[in-house]
């Protein structure tokens, strides 16, 4: 078993993985812990990766997921390929910071403290400025959330106020703390949750999913951690937002479709449940 199992999931996006993964083997570099990369691919090697990544990263396992079986199953297939006391799932448009042993610092944090669950770490735009992360389970928060995706927030009043409480815009992200749910764009997680409530739900084929896990580890007691001196670089393309306008983003941006029936499957599972 690994002491950590690091999961990259790509759909067609080679050169973001191979970016990605260069930075994380340069980061465990004399690393005192067994790490394993692996990369799930949703696109049936159509990009060439398999064979780009035998030549540059041998030591990196590739699992092809034998299509786009979306973001949650894909991760999950990743993990399950390679058992560990943790499994870190991390976009392909990350970037860990030269010099910072993350990787080192993520296990050395979740062994010295057994009782968390998950962990997500601070991530900050490839400019330096701060991404919001960490979220709130607030309900009508979540009801306006697809208003958030198609830049309403930036529009009105009424949906920017929720909006900053469901980032949590009001407390000092240079801080430590439990959160609700962190995003599945970094997020890691111990072997005892999974052993005890499972995976990803793989209902959600792209979005929420990470919000669903998280809460899930609440409702079986597992705290959720915001670790704020970890760093971590996203790009973060908000792909479900490029079109303006809901009617318009329906009918012309596939992710947002996606975005809207993930949010009604949640709102659905978790409708009159409280943590």
């Amino acid at each position: 078993m690994k002491d950590i199992n690091i999961v990259f999931l790509n759909y067609l996006m080679k050169d973001d993985i191979l970016r990605a993964v260069d930075s994380v083997l340069a980061d465990i570099k004399n690393c005192p812990y067994s790490v394993q990369v692996t990369v799930a691919d949703n696109s049936e090697n159509r990009d060439g990766i398999k064979d780009d990544l035998a030549a540059k990263f041998g030591q990196v396992k590739y699992i092809n997921c034998g299509g786009n079986v979306g973001f949650g199953k894909g991760n999950s297939i990743g993990f399950k390929s390679m058992p560990a006391r943790y499994y870190f799932a991390l976009n392909r448009d990350t970037i860990v910071p030269e010099n910072s042993k993350v990787i080192e610092r993520i296990i050395k944090f979740m062994d010295d403290h057994p009782k968390i669950g998950c962990i997500g770490p601070k991530l900050l735009n490839m400019d330096g400025s701060l991404q919001y992360s960490c979220y709130r389970f607030d309900f009508a928060s979540l009801l306006i959330k697809p208003l958030k995706q198609i830049n309403f927030d930036q529009k009105y009043k009424w949906v920017r106020k929720h909006s900053d409480k469901l980032l949590m815009k009001d407390f000092d992200h240079n801080e430590t703390r439990p959160v609700d749910w962190v995003l599945g764009a970094a997020m890691v997680v111990r072997q005892e949750v999974v052993d005890e409530i499972g995976w990803f739900d793989d209902r959600y084929f792209m979005y929420l999913e990470d919000c669903d896990w998280c809460r899930r580890m609440w409702e079986a007691h597992w705290p959720v951690y915001y670790v704020h001196d970890i760093v971590i670089k996203h790009v973060h393309a908000r792909e479900s937002a490029k079109v303006p306008g809901i009617i318009k983003a329906l009918f012309k941006n596939k992710l947002a479709r996606i975005h809207l029936q993930s949010w009604f499957k949640y709102l659905l599972k978790w409708r009159g449940k409280q943590i």
